[in-house]
């Protein structure tokens, strides 16, 4: 029943977001969120048809949860690139194709996004090269979006 739920939401999901104006990129992230609640809710579904205990479920999510939260503490830049990845999908100040010019004072450049994704985004200069850059120094870093008659 899983395999047919996972087929009729996800070409339910594909039409809808076929319709609306969000970038590709954006859809992809939307499927993907889409996929990991609904694997999420089978696991949860299994385990009641299993006849877990409660008590079973919430230590292994905790166990779980604890694991995570120190790996994200000992990683802490990784946390805040995954947050910063969130907050540029929802506000979307710059999307693919965008030209921008991060202001630096020790390294000042620009490029083209070429890519954004959950840890970085990626700008292509105009000389050809690819600049790699954490989603959180596009949080922090005030940066410009070059208009298309100044490229």
């Amino acid at each position: 029943m899983y395999v047919l739920a996972f087929f009729i939401i996800n070409t339910i999901i594909n039409n809808v977001l076929k319709n609306t104006q969000l970038q590709r990129a954006r859809r992809k992230i939307i499927i993907k969120a889409v996929h990991l609640f609904t694997s999420l809710t089978a696991l949860i579904l299994i385990a009641a048809i299993w006849g877990l205990n409660q008590n079973e479920i919430a230590l292994f999510a905790s166990t779980i949860l604890t694991a995570l939260g120190i790996a994200f503490f000992a990683q802490w830049s990784l946390l805040s690139n995954i947050t910063s990845s969130i907050l540029l999908f929802f506000n979307h100040p710059v999307k693919l194709g965008d030209t921008i010019k991060i202001m630096d004072k020790d390294c000042p450049f620009e490029g083209e996004v070429t890519e954004l994704n959950y840890f970085f985004v990626h700008l292509k200069t105009k000389e050809g090269e690819i600049i790699t850059i954490p989603n959180s120094i596009l949080m922090t870093k005030p940066f410009s979006i070059i208009p298309m008659q100044e490229k």
